[in-house]
């Protein structure tokens, strides 16, 4: 199996050069900024929790799999012990309020671990990640009762949650979920119905679970406007913290998957189970977005991770393999071939995966950054803009980020060839747990359709226009530098078709809905080479910077060539994407269903 080394170097370059997080830190309300040294120590931290303890077990847990018997879930060898471990470093407690036990550190600074071990032993990092998402929903919605309930278990280990929203004859369209929720005299409800899908809803790792469910109750309105939220322990927690007797609530059966073998995906069953509910009524689906974005982002950066430890096994593999000789002639005389590294056809893969996955975690960490001010912002006007900022940018890391994770895997083995397609070098295991970042938290057609259809539309463009004219004027102030000149000018002329597509596709969607659809895609796609390329510019200026301070030449000037192979072998794919948004919807609502 390929070794991985946390890319320690380029997440700091993104994080300081780039984007100046220990600058942006001491900004915020609310929170504790960690200077430089800290944020450094921790990336450490987590970078070597991550080789020495995740990775290993990442192989064997795919192989093993998850033991259900008899409604219990038993995780595999060694999820337990890394658990206790990751528990016992107050990583838990990373980003939550001081007031709960925690650390209160800025959200961007656990999305910036997250990517290393998301790359090592995603499955595992399930377990470890549901709870802060639970928290930040309960957090913005729920009383104090529930918070001081539940909340220190969460943090400090003992409990793990779930989000639980599925149903079996139900996906993305919540709408017509049919779980019930009757209210009890002594305020709480009895939840009932079956969930599937649920990660993590029965396992051997924690001593209780949080459930968050959402439910209906008897008088809700239809559809999504009837969506209640609700707490559901495994176990009742009492006042001073201790546990008490089992709720109704059951594992009935875990699924045999694709990838991820080793977290187990749960049917939940709820019994009249007892639930709490949080906030409002009929306003539960309001509140799990805050979970859901925050989820999104996670999706985004598992599958950056598993992208970057691809690219990370692919490299070293093309540096070693010896196959023919160069076209251009010998490479290593010495030898009986040259390394593979020196092909064509293979450089163009690596290259792939390496300005996907730099231009991808400048992309996230930056919508980290924007994540960091929507919630601690000095005032209002700031959280307000980050939080449109960060809702316009959230489809695009999780559905384009996802997308061309799936391609950077795809590269890795390929670049193997048939050792690539075996179990042996760990490269095809990626690519199963890479496949399913495109459909958890809503499907990549899910997101381009938030994105077109809400972040735009109905927001009448406000977002994309504000992003349009920031990059616009960057671009315009760079138009004649040396090193990014013409790289910028291209980049104009794509914001103005971008604009131009936008407000195309708009027009004919007044005419006939489905033109939105058929569009939405393709148009997510353009917008994410569009950003990338303005990360691209961003990354080279930094680099610039790097170089002239004595930063290491071989580093800097990888980015330099890394842009430049973004501009001139990826960004034109924009090409065939306008002519595919422009070809319209025809083609494919005009084949009947007797016609498929």
């Amino acid at each position: 199996m390929a070794q991985y080394q946390a890319p320690l170097d380029d997440i700091r370059f993104v994080a300081h050069d780039l984007l100046g997080l220990t600058d942006h830190y001491p900004t915020l309300h609310g929170v504790e900024p960690p200077d430089r040294e800290t944020f450094d120590l921790m990336l450490e931290q987590g970078g070597r929790f991550s080789e020495q303890m995740l990775h290993p077990l990442y192989r064997s847990g795919d192989d093993s799999g998850c033991d259900f018997n008899g409604g219990q879930v038993r995780l595999p060898k060694g999820y337990r012990q890394a658990r206790e471990q990751f528990v016992a470093s107050g990583w838990p407690g990373l980003t939550a309020p001081i007031r709960w036990g925690g650390q209160a550190l800025p959200r961007s600074v656990g999305i910036a671990i997250n990517e290393m071990m998301c790359a090592t032993n995603p499955p595992w990092v399930m377990l470890v990640g549901l709870p802060s998402g639970v928290m930040m929903a309960v957090e913005a919605h729920g009383d104090e009762w529930q918070k001081q309930r539940f909340f220190p278990g969460l943090v400090d280990g003992r409990f793990s949650a779930t989000m639980c929203l599925t149903e079996p004859h139900c996906g993305t369209d919540l709408g017509i979920l049919r779980t019930r929720a009757e209210p009890q005299a002594d305020g709480s409800y009895h939840i009932t119905g079956t969930k599937i899908f649920i990660s993590y809803g029965e396992h051997d790792c924690a001593d209780n679970i949080i459930h968050l469910v959402l439910a209906r109750l008897p008088d809700a309105p239809t559809g999504t406007a009837g969506i209640s939220m609700f707490i559901v322990p495994k176990l009742m927690v009492h006042e001073d913290q201790s546990l008490g007797e089992r709720n109704r609530v059951s594992c009935g059966a875990i699924e045999h998957k694709m990838g991820y073998a080793a977290s187990p995906t749960c049917v939940m069953n709820f019994d009249a189970a007892t639930g709490y509910l949080v906030g409002k009524p009929n306003e539960g689906l309001k509140y799990m977005f805050v979970m859901m974005n925050d989820a999104r982002i996670g999706s985004g950066m598992a599958g950056l991770g598993l992208a970057n430890a691809s690219y990370q096994g692919a490299l070293a593999y093309a540096r070693e393999r010896l196959q023919m000789r160069s076209l251009s002639g010998k490479k290593n005389p010495g030898g009986a071939a040259d390394p593979i590294i020196v092909h064509p056809g293979v450089r163009q893969l690596l290259l792939t995966q390496k300005a996907f996955t730099e231009g991808c975690r400048a992309l996230c960490l930056d919508a980290a950054r924007y994540g960091d001010l929507a919630e601690y912002g000095a005032d209002e006007s700031i959280r307000k803009a980050a939080s449109h900022r960060l809702g316009f940018l959230t489809p695009i890391v999780k559905g384009f980020v996802t997308e061309v994770s799936n391609e950077c895997v795809s590269h890795g083995v390929q670049v193997l060839g048939g050792h690539g397609y075996i179990r042996e070098h760990g490269m095809e295991q990626l690519m199963r747990d890479c496949r399913v970042s495109t459909i958890y938290e809503g499907t990549t057609q899910v997101q381009a359709l938030d994105l077109l259809g809400r972040k735009i539309m109905l927001d009448q463009g406000r977002a994309m226009n504000a992003m349009i004219a920031e990059i616009d004027a960057f671009c315009e102030q760079h138009q004649v530098h040396t090193r990014i000149g013409a790289h910028a000018q291209l980049l104009r002329g794509k914001l103005a078709d971008w604009q131009a597509l936008a407000g195309e596709v708009g027009t004919a969607a007044m005419k006939d809905p489905d033109e939105a659809g058929a569009a939405s895609v393709d148009f997510l796609l353009y917008s994410g080479y569009v950003l990338l390329a303005w990360y691209w510019l961003r990354l080279t200026l930094a680099a610039e910077q790097k170089l002239a301070n004595d930063g290491d030449a071989h580093f800097c000037q990888g980015k330099f060539k890394a842009a430049d192979f973004y501009f001139a072998r990826l960004l034109p794919r924009t090409l065939a994407l306008a002519a595919s948004i422009r070809a319209g919807g025809s083609s494919l609502m005009a084949v009947t269903d007797e016609e498929f």
